[in-house]
């Protein structure tokens, strides 16, 4: 594989990650100090470019997640930045969204930030998330970096030779830059806890008497127990995998995954509090748990965000990705009065229509994924779990005053009465045409089908509503819902989710839909 190939399968989206660990068998190294070198590099070169400033007057910071692999790869980023002169600031353990935060508080006021994760991806994973004032990257933002990474004669014809080339060395002879030190986390605390004691309004300790789970599965996630919650007042003494394990070994920390939902639900349950809030490694997504257990997450993150922006924000639009409920959607725009755009998958897809709708004149100030990722127009739509958690902090104290329960706030939410999500993989190795083929012909298929109509507006794949068809037997007659497909973001699979209004509904779309593909020789049923 040629440089340029190699650097650009680093990329996730608006995101990069690559194997920085050994120890998974099959899974080499993709991501090590030397290419974190040259993705600094990269960064320069695109951000020099956008600010119109010289590589030495960038003022840039770092910080990382608990895994193991990111001293190596701070010290490949330095490399890279020391090379050209930047002003770096070293965060050390910190979260996503406060990597942005450095690019706002005065004390910062950073050109840029990179944060040094892989988010709930395995021990053996790492990356890279870029940031500057105006927010996070798009996905050409990435690609442009990493072909300014791959290509050392482009990075001389951009840059000019590196000042600082042979001015130091260590590190087994190689060039070492040290960056400033700097603490991220308190002042992102502090803008945290001010708006939870002005939120509630009742004073230094806002949340006495409360006793709230957190759940950080030993990510970045513990802080907002510790640092926030209890000096405010909460008992916190219920909280688990709050400390830093670079291998997760509790669960994964991620509320999409059911270990680590079951495990914060029993613990809630078993301890009986009133308030359970799960982080994923970087801290940029959420969801919670009731006082009875129960999820709130998923459809249900969605409901509480949503329901909690229309306090102040009555009849504004939300977007949210493509994998939504239609229980969803008549709980937002019939019980709360607001508008829902269903959209794609993909976090910045999501925030980029939010951004776009309110520059074309339309009011939208949430905007997440059924994943937990929620970024707020209050909060420069910067997708913060710890944000949307300090936000059900404050709804809860305020209903604990008032003897009610933070579910309360979405009692009238309908659930799908039965749904599955199924992962068809691709063999052919030409997966986007084929995948595109085979979602052309269901959507001329779906079309002229009894019992079946496509959705309107559809902005991603095929989604398709089912109703029992008269008189038929089997499948036709037991299905009622709807079912999604397809293609993933980045690897060649084709998602399907279905979701039923009617017990065993989703087994008979699922078989309705295994009928159609089982032409399909490449596709893995």
């Amino acid at each position: 594989m040629d440089m340029k190939k190699a650097y650009l399968k680093l990329q996730n989206g608006s995101d990069i990650r690559g194997v920085s660990l050994t120890g998974v068998p099959g899974e080499n190294l993709t991501l090590r100090e030397d290419e974190a070198k040259n993705i600094a590099i990269g960064f320069i070169i695109w951000l020099s470019e956008k600010l119109d400033k010289k590589p030495g007057d960038l003022v840039l910071a770092i910080g990382h997640d608990p895994r193991g692999s990111a001293p190596r790869l701070l010290d490949g980023l330095m490399d890279g930045f020391g090379l050209y002169g930047c002003k770096v600031y070293s965060c050390g353990l910190a979260s996503t969204p406060a990597m942005f935060m450095a690019t706002v508080f005065p004390d910062f006021a950073c050109d840029g930030t990179v944060m040094i994760t892989a988010s709930h991806l395995p021990y053996n994973r790492n990356g890279f998330k870029f940031f500057t004032r105006q927010g996070g990257l798009n996905k050409g933002d990435i690609k442009a970096i990493l072909e300014y990474a791959a290509d050392p004669k482009l990075q001389i014809e951009k840059l000019g030779p590196a000042p600082m080339e042979g001015k130091q060395t260590h590190r087994l002879g190689k060039l070492v830059f040290e960056p400033t030190p700097a603490d991220i986390m308190t002042p992102y605390c502090d803008h945290l806890k001010k708006l939870i004691i002005d939120g509630v309004d009742k004073g230094p300790t806002p949340l006495a008497g409360m006793r709230i789970t957190v759940d950080a599965g030993n990510g970045g996630g513990g802080f907002f127990a510790t640092r926030v919650l209890k000096p405010l007042g909460a008992d916190i003494s219920t909280s688990q995998f709050l400390e830093p394990d670079a291998m997760f070994e509790n669960h994964a920390p991620n509320p999409e995954d059911k270990a680590a939902m079951n495990a914060i639900s029993m613990q809630v349950l078993a301890k009986g509090t009133d308030l359970g809030l799960i982080f994923d490694t970087d801290v940029d997504r959420s969801a919670a748990v009731d006082s009875r257990g129960r999820e709130i997450a998923r459809n249900g993150i969605v409901a509480m965000a949503a329901a909690l922006v229309a306090e102040d924000h009555p009849g504004t639009t939300v977007v949210t990705d493509s994998i939504t409920s239609r229980q969803l959607t008549s709980f937002l725009e019939k019980d709360l009065g607001l508008k829902h755009l269903r959209f794609k998958r993909g976090y910045r897809n999501v925030i980029n229509k939010a951004i776009e709708l309110n520059e074309a004149g339309t009011d939208c100030q949430l905007a997440i994924e059924t994943s937990g990722h929620a970024a707020l127009k209050e909060n420069f739509f910067l997708d913060d779990g710890a944000y949307l958690a300090t936000k059900i902090v404050i709804k809860a104290a305020k209903l604990f005053a008032e003897g009610k329960k933070i579910d309360s706030v979405i009692e009238s939410l309908q659930d799908p009465a039965d749904e599955k999500e199924i992962r068809i993989p691709i063999s052919n190795p030409d997966f986007g045409p084929y995948g595109d083929k085979v979602l052309g012909d269901l959507k001329i298929w779906a079309q002229n089908q009894p019992g079946m109509s496509l959705e309107s507006p559809n902005y991603e794949g095929v989604r398709i509503n089912f109703e029992p068809v008269a008189g038929a037997e089997g499948s036709a007659a037991e299905a009622k819902g709807w079912c999604l497909l397809r293609k993933s973001l980045h690897d060649p699979l084709l998602p399907m989710n279905i979701a039923a209004d009617i017990q065993g509904g989703a087994a008979a779309i699922e078989k309705i839909m295994r009928e159609f593909l089982s032409d399909y020789d490449e596709l893995e049923l």
